[in-house]
């Protein structure tokens, strides 16, 4: 089995799309077709025996619509240049929509005024009033029409061929209510010649005032509205892709015979050495043969912290060497690269994603034949009565004016007009209508970590100081001694005792050591940091700071060790921090019924904490981006309807696989434009209010659908004539454009009342959350140093112990504020063990037990008791 992409053209609404689909489905040999109405494309999967890609194209174009066949290879150098061309074709014809709908938009508003004016008794120049001029009057309404039905033309040749062919659609509703009341109003321009040349000025300002010209403009006008800001959400998913081909570097610096030579990378081949300096970009999948450094990948796998090569490790495509140098054999190149994978995979999520079936396009595959049938029976039957021409052809075409499509077309957008602007208010930009009909099924949410949950980027979250050493003292050798580094820890480090006001010292003999850490001099001395592993190299002793490590490891955190001379100074822990609204997020979703999921490619151990402080349904770590597609698509296929949350390129396939792709505002160009939402201000609990508009939008359009259905169900039969047997009422086509009219208005009202919707309480945060969270500082005490059971001297100073009892702490927040509540007690320095419920304070002078319980109490704890 072989599978193709086309190019399809011509399509404009659910029903265009699922009638190519059963063209192709028809082809003899297609195994599967699937045809995507938001990117213009078909997959398909054929027997290459059986039939061929310009086969199945005849079979596109036999039913109505163009077909070409899409360029293969996304990751090859023409791969670029396609998906540019298609980009600048779309532009093209948008550009060509908008300058269509903007003189469609003046010659409606003329045509309006002049039609209107007499009722609303606007000035009017004199040559329009009187009865003499009404022929003047009527013909220069004919004549402002004809500029918007040439403007608008291809809605009368899609929807008359879709219609001949026995396949009706939108534009066939549009066509037929245009056309009904232009043939309408010509009709009557004759007639009203005819009564002005007959001295019938009466009949004549009765005929001038029921021609429906304005009719025939408004709808064209309206559905081109409509029309141009669908393609212009469309063009969205080029710009995606476009942008994810530009990650990858034009040129490569390849070795050969020892000599740097820059070629395309296109050029490059499996087996070449390539060469990258700090800073630049790997062009390529390869495995590291000489140097090192540190290389941010979280651009594919989600990890907010850099990861350290040496030879042997592999590198990636796509990827930034942040520091060092290195030297790698390509092993990967052209289609077969991480970043093609992720491409291709973004094309073929894309267009396999099933497009929402709009409730009016299904309606219409009904509704269209019925009226028209209804419209030619009651012109037969009112000839059969012998009522004449003129009677059979008013009933008809009654029958095609109170139906015209407006309410009917008006019913979606106009809910999903206001729904969205009442979105944009809350921080929530939807991107289309189909995401916003979707979101309200949604039952299972998939959260990337990094930059989603968490803030992407490190921060220091634990000092914790060994002996005598101050904390500020420890941050600041941890700090000065960073700072040549440029290591992303390091920075959190410096940015922390910048904060401070801290004055970093000068190094000297600063030094590198991969894999295990870094060392220079301050101040006369040597200074280390690093893992545990460097530490026990240079026989540092670390007693109870390896267990405060694999505690702070534990967490989620990264603790690294700092030594002076032969004495260690304390740990330091780094970790990208959660969110302060991610919890009360999680928690309003799963009080919904939402199942919320995190897929991360971070480590299982970082994960499995922050799933336990969270409380998520379920955690999926170190998954691939590939991988993040398929967990997605895997969900999907059980059944569920899955949005996905996330803020990274590698989150871009899952994105465009999900039923809805929502990206955070602060995430990467690529998350954003692929996805159909965007929260602009970075809040998880904007995913609530979003499933709470998509359900009062859905309420919203199912009401319009009743009405603007329910006016036409009655209308029409009038219009046809049933009451004229019975009490002699015929329905005058004014009355039918009247009753549409009304439908409209009805329906846009209707919609309007969306405006008032009230975003839902996804819960208040406490004190914690909404400030900065704050840097645990603790203490240990030196390996070997002696601790009296009640007090030890530091400092000359006698420092009492005491243990105070709890109540009420729920998470690491709480135990970050009672830390915070006590330390801020002249003399105190409180530890507090979250699972016991105790802080164990030391005292360096006297401190009653009452200021101590209020300390606790004031920030909304309880005290159950003190010892010591």
């Amino acid at each position: 089995m072989a599978k193709v992409k086309l190019n399809v053209t011509g399509m404009s609404c659910a029903a265009c799309s699922a009638h190519v689909e059963k063209a192709l489905g028809k082809v003899p040999g297609v195994q599967e077709a699937v045809v995507s109405l938001m990117t213009n494309s078909a997959s398909v999967t054929y027997d290459e025996g059986a039939t061929s890609p310009a086969t199945l194209c005849d079979a596109v174009e036999k039913s109505g619509y163009g077909a070409t066949v899409a360029s293969s290879g996304a990751a090859k150098k023409s791969g670029g240049e396609s998906a540019a061309e298609a980009a600048a074709r779309q532009k093209k014809e948008i550009r060509t929509q908008k300058h269509k709908l903007i003189a469609s938009g003046v010659f409606t508003v003329l045509l309006f005024y002049i039609c209107m004016g007499h009722m609303f008794h606007w000035p009017l120049p004199s040559f329009f009033h009187g009865d003499r001029n009404l022929f003047t009057l009527a013909l220069t309404q004919f004549f402002l029409l004809l500029p918007i039905l040439y403007l608008n033309f291809h809605y009368f040749t899609n929807g008359f061929s879709r219609l001949f062919k026995g396949a009706p659609n939108m534009d066939s509703l549009i066509a037929l209510g245009s056309s009904a009341a232009t043939v309408y109003g010509s009709v009557q321009l004759f007639r009203l010649g005819y009564a002005i040349s007959d001295g019938m000025f009466k009949m004549g300002h009765m005929i001038a005032m029921d021609l429906y010209f304005e009719s025939a403009g408004m709808i064209l006008t309206l559905i081109s509205l409509g029309k141009f800001l669908e393609a212009r959400a469309k063009a969205k998913t080029s710009d995606a892709i476009g942008a994810l081909v530009a990650l990858r570097p034009t040129t490569a610096t390849v070795l050969r015979d020892g000599v740097e030579i820059t070629v395309d990378t296109a050029d490059l081949s499996r087996g070449d050495l390539i060469a990258v300096k700090a800073g630049g970009t790997i062009p390529v999948d390869g495995k590291l043969v000489e140097g090192g450094g540190s290389v941010d990948e979280s651009a594919l796998t989600g990890e907010s912290m850099p990861v350290s090569k040496k030879p042997g490790d592999t590198v990636t495509g796509a990827t930034v060497l942040k520091t060092g140098y290195l030297v790698f054999e390509a092993t990967e190149v052209g289609e077969d690269t991480t970043l093609s994978q992720i491409i291709r995979l973004m094309e073929e999520a894309a267009s396999t994603k099933a497009p929402i079936a709009r409730m009016a396009d299904k309606i219409s595959g009904i509704f269209v034949p019925a009226v028209i049938s209804i419209a030619v029976i009651a012109f037969i039957i009112w000839m059969l009565a012998g009522q004449g021409i003129p009677a059979a052809l008013n009933a008809a075409i009654s029958v095609l004016v109170i139906s015209c499509p407006c309410a009917l077309g008006l019913a979606t957008p106009t809910s999903i007009m206001v729904g969205t602007g009442v979105g944009a208010k809350n921080g929530i930009l939807i991107k289309s209508a189909e995401a916003l009909e979707t979101s309200h099924h949604i039952n299972t949410v998939v959260l990337d970590k990094t930059g989603t949950i968490t803030e992407g980027k490190p921060a220091v979250t634990d000092l914790v100081a060994a002996g005598d050493t101050a904390s500020n003292e420890l941050l600041t050798l941890a700090a000065s001694l960073e700072k040549p580094s440029e290591h992303p820890l390091g920075l959190a480090l410096i940015a922390e005792a910048e904060k401070r006001g801290l004055t970093l010292l000068p190094v000297s003999g600063f030094e590198t050591i991969p894999g295990r850490g870094i060392r220079g001099v301050i101040g006369g001395e040597t200074v280390l940091g690093g893992n545990a592993a460097f530490m026990k190299e240079n026989d540092i002793a670390l007693g109870s700071a390896l267990e405060e490590s694999e505690r702070l490891a534990g967490e989620g955190k990264t603790p690294l060790f700092f030594a002076k001379g032969q004495t260690l100074l304390g740990v330091t822990a780094v970790a990208d921090r959660v969110r302060p609204t991610s919890a009360s997020a999680i928690h309003a979703l799963q009080k919904r019924g939402v199942q919320v999921i995190m897929l991360t490619g971070d480590n299982r151990r970082t994960a499995e904490a922050i799933g336990r402080q969270l409380g998520l349904d379920k955690v999926i770590a170190e998954v691939l981006p590939q991988d993040k597609e398929s967990h997605v698509a895997q969900l999907m296929a059980e059944g569920k309807k899955v949005a996905m949350v996330g803020d990274g390129i590698n989150d871009a396939p899952a994105l465009a696989r999900s039923d809805v792709g929502i990206a955070i505002g602060a995430g990467t160009d690529v998350a954003i434009e692929s996805a159909d939402v965007v929260l602009v201000k970075s809040d998880l609990r904007d995913v609530v209010k979003l499933l709470e508009l998509s359900r009062s939008v859905l309420r919203n359009i199912k009401q319009n659908l009743f009405w603007a259905l329910c006016y036409n169900s009655v209308g029409i039969p009038i219009a046809a004539g049933a009451l004229y047997p019975i009490w002699g009422i015929k329905l005058n086509p004014m009355f039918g454009a009247a009753a549409m009219s009304f439908s409209s208005v009805s329906v846009v009202s209707n919609a309007l009342r969306l405006r008032f919707w009230k975003a839902p309480d996804t819960g208040a945060l406490d004190e914690a959350e909404e400030k900065d969270a704050a840097v645990i500082e603790t203490r240990i005490t030196l390996p070997d140093e002696p601790v009296s059971p009640e007090a030890h001297q530091e400092g000359g100073k006698s420092t009492m112990k005491k243990v105070i009892h709890v109540k009420g702490m729920m998470c690491a927040h709480c135990k970050a504020h009672v830390e915070k509540a006590l330390n801020a007690i002249d003399g105190v320095t409180a530890v507090v063990d979250l699972e016991a419920g105790l802080a164990n304070a030391e005292l360096s002078h006297e401190v009653s037990n009452d200021v101590l319980t209020q300390a606790v109490v004031d920030a909304g704890y309880e005290v159950t008791g003190i010892d010591g």
